[in-house]
């Protein structure tokens, strides 16, 4: 296949791949059939999660230096074979009892597949929007939030008429084709290649960094720490909830699995939508006003979630939450983008992103543990609460570099 020079034709196949990849968010679907058919505890299973999105961050991080110096069709083909890969061994360590081989193939190899996969759509149209940085990155991974909202929703209906096993086998197949053919389509611009005319106007009253950084540079300024740490506590936070979304559903408001799903398929939607609206009010108001925005106001819904008992009540906060989180992830790339330059953007964002896959282990592991030794997860949820206070005070000593000022 020839290098597609269309830009919104290599947009709509960095959503797909996204939509894809975002599956591992509704993980917790699993959680409970694969418990009640192994007999696993709960922090057993919750660790292929767990892995899965330490690999997912350790991936994008390495993997930005291959998008920017192999290319992204290379990466993004890669990616699918990986993901899907992991999702049929997923399926054969379910058939077989084997608890290491659910880590190892949901774990590590279809993590990895799902970092490079992660990425590459962000660091390449980021390169073929310039003018529509925010924008382009939210609707890129407004595709990952809403992965969740579509396993979330067919998982719980399709598993009982065909079987765990086979629910994973599926999956694998569809991963397979459908992200390997997305991926032909992922290029970064043509050498010479430029904005159409009505773009190129509009950038022109954008801002435009004067210098952009290399790695080296960019880890030489206080300004990449604090953009890593604000993630980090975002996520923890976010992912804390999300990985145990349907137990606690079940648990605290004594709902079915199906209406649990329900729940994670809603406020999945709004991981997604958040991702888009963020991004978006992000180009108008500013990344740090965004981020101050998103931390702050999630720190009463994190101390009160825990005593909520009311259906409706529950699934609006968590569907607030889940747009915070989603926003960061959305706000991020264009952040990092405005503060270091464009050029080595997949190498620097990648690093950045290592702070997902740490995140991945804190949050999960805080909400097993807590739960573990106190039965319920108040006490994780209200930590979180304080982590992300200090995450606002942090984003509030934010100033660009000279270097990459606009």
């Amino acid at each position: 296949m020839e290098k597609t020079t269309n830009r919104w034709a290599v947009a709509i196949a960095g959503v797909i791949m996204q939509l894809l990849l975002g599956t591992v968010y509704g993980w917790s679907v699993f959680k409970t059939p694969l418990m009640e058919a192994h007999g696993w505890s709960g922090i057993q299973v919750g660790m292929a999660f767990t892995i899965a999105i330490f690999c997912l961050g350790t991936a994008a991080a390495l993997g930005g230096k291959f998008v920017d110096k192999a290319g992204a069709r290379k990466v993004a083909t890669c990616a699918a074979l990986l993901f899907g890969l992991g999702t049929l061994l997923a399926g054969y360590a379910n058939s077989i009892s084997n608890l290491w081989l659910l880590w190892l193939g949901y774990g590590v190899i279809a993590g990895i597949g799902n970092g490079l996969g992660y990425i590459t759509p962000i660091a390449v149209l980021i390169r073929w929007f310039p003018d529509k940085k925010g924008l382009i990155t939210g609707l890129a991974v407004m595709g990952f939030g809403f992965g969740s909202a579509l396993i979330g929703q067919i998982v719980p209906l399709i598993l009982p008429a065909v079987g765990l096993t086979n629910t994973f086998y599926v999956l694998g197949i569809i991963f397979l084709a459908i992200l390997g053919l997305a991926a032909q389509f992922l290029n970064n611009p043509p050498s010479g290649w430029t904005l159409p005319a009505a773009a190129t106007n509009a950038q022109a009253k954008a801002p435009v960094a004067i210098k952009s950084l290399g790695l080296k540079d960019a880890v030489g300024t206080y300004q990449f720490y604090l953009l890593w740490l604000v993630l980090f506590i975002n996520v923890t936070a976010g992912i804390a909830l999300i990985s145990n979304l349907s137990p606690m559903a079940q648990g605290q408001l004594g709902v079915t699995a199906v209406a649990a799903g329900t729940i994670i398929f809603i406020s999945s939607l709004f991981n997604g939508l958040g991702r888009l609206f963020w991004a978006s009010l992000s180009d108008k108001i500013g990344r740090k006003n965004v981020f101050l925005t998103i931390l702050i106001t999630q720190v009463p819904l994190f101390f009160l979630l825990p005593q909520v008992t009311n259906l409706w009540v529950f699934s609006a906060m968590c569907c607030y939450i889940l747009s915070c989180y989603g926003g960061g992830f959305a706000t991020m790339p264009s952040f990092a983008v405005d503060t270091f330059g464009p050029k080595n953007i997949g190498n620097i964002y990648g690093k950045i992103l290592f702070a997902w896959g740490l995140a991945g282990v804190v949050g999960p592991m805080l909400m097993e543990y807590i739960k573990s030794i106190s039965n319920n997860f108040s006490m994780a949820l209200i930590i979180a609460s304080a982590l992300l206070v200090l995450g606002a005070v942090l984003i509030s000593f934010y100033k660009k570099p000279e270097l990459a000022a606009g």
